[in-house]
């Protein structure tokens, strides 16, 4: 698995042809390790359902219910998507945003399309619905689509992916595989890339997937690995993580991985803020620094101090 990984990022690194075409997108050094330099991601793992805290980040994010342009891409749902307004609908009701459009193709031609990318260009958010990832890496990598998808955050808008939605939003496209959703790493492997250096994982504890990225991680030291919960969602602003919704976020870091020191433990007491396996669990509140790959820790109020408050 590993030298498959290798092979995989080395060609996808030095190939600038894709699909037979010549791509749109212009690779440039980054400030940060992994989240983007501008904007922000919201990655919901599925079922995000009326999490209020979601849906309220996601609208403030995107400019607030009066201002924001919001373009929601269905093309995972499959090809019923790109007539079905469920999803729009949902978009609305949960965040009384009006401007809100429905983004759909599978059509490669369509998707390097001016007139077609049209309604990104003045989005201040995407949100990108859940199916099958692979479905969006057909229709949209390394199109004028994709770099517009780029140019939201440029402009400081927010994307966000929910499921399927999710996952297409990191580098590494985990359970890409046409065959089935179990097959971890399949004939698609290339995300949008919106997080660099990573793979997300998302309905993490529901459906049993809490292992399923330690291996991976394991043969990429570079990676950085996020699994969600259903109802569950961290927001990425340059390399700053923080959890949102009712569950937890799962992260995945090789030295966490392949550390043999007893981490949650420290002089007698808990640390709650550290694990001893091969990932830790993040709750709703707390924030974990990318770049240094460490939990940033909250914060104790002494009673002392808390009476003066």
């Amino acid at each position: 698995m590993k030298k498959l990984i290798i092979l995989l990022f080395a060609v996808l690194a030095i190939n600038p042809v894709v699909f037979g075409q010549r791509s749109p997108i212009t690779v440039k050094q980054s400030v940060t390790r992994h989240g983007p330099e501008k904007g922000c991601l919201l990655i919901i793992g599925g079922n995000v359902g009326s999490q209020r805290d979601i849906w309220d980040k996601f609208t403030a994010l995107a400019g607030g219910k009066e201002k924001a342009v919001v373009v929601v891409v269905t093309t995972a749902g499959g090809d019923s998507a790109a007539y079905d307004q469920k999803g729009v609908e949902e978009v609305k009701r949960q965040t009384g945003i009006r401007n809100v459009t429905l983004f759909h193709t599978n059509d490669l031609k369509e998707a390097n399309s001016e007139k077609f990318i049209a309604p990104l260009q003045k989005a201040t958010a995407v949100y990108f619905q859940g199916g099958r990832q692979w479905r969006i890496a057909d229709s949209y990598l390394n199109t004028l689509s994709h770099q517009a998808f780029i140019d939201v955050l440029n402009r400081g808008g927010v994307i966000a992916g929910s499921s399927a939605g999710a996952s297409i939003l990191g580098s590494f496209l985990w359970r890409g595989d046409t065959k089935g959703a179990q097959l971890l790493v399949g004939d698609h492997t290339q995300g949008l890339g919106f997080l660099k250096s990573s793979a997300i994982d998302q309905h993490l504890l529901v459906r049993n997937r809490q292992f399923d990225l330690v291996n991976f991680i394991r043969s990429a030291p570079d990676f950085i690995g996020i699994g969600l919960d259903e109802a569950t969602a961290v927001l990425v602003q340059g390399d700053s993580l923080q959890v949102l919704g009712r569950s937890v976020a799962a992260i995945y870091d090789y030295q966490t991985i392949i550390s043999s020191e007893n981490k949650h433990v420290v002089n007698g007491s808990e640390d709650f803020t550290a694990s001893s396996g091969p990932f830790f669990f993040l709750r709703a509140g707390q924030k974990y620094d990318l770049s240094k790959r460490q939990v940033v820790k909250e914060e104790r109020v002494t009673t002392a101090a808390a009476g003066k408050l």
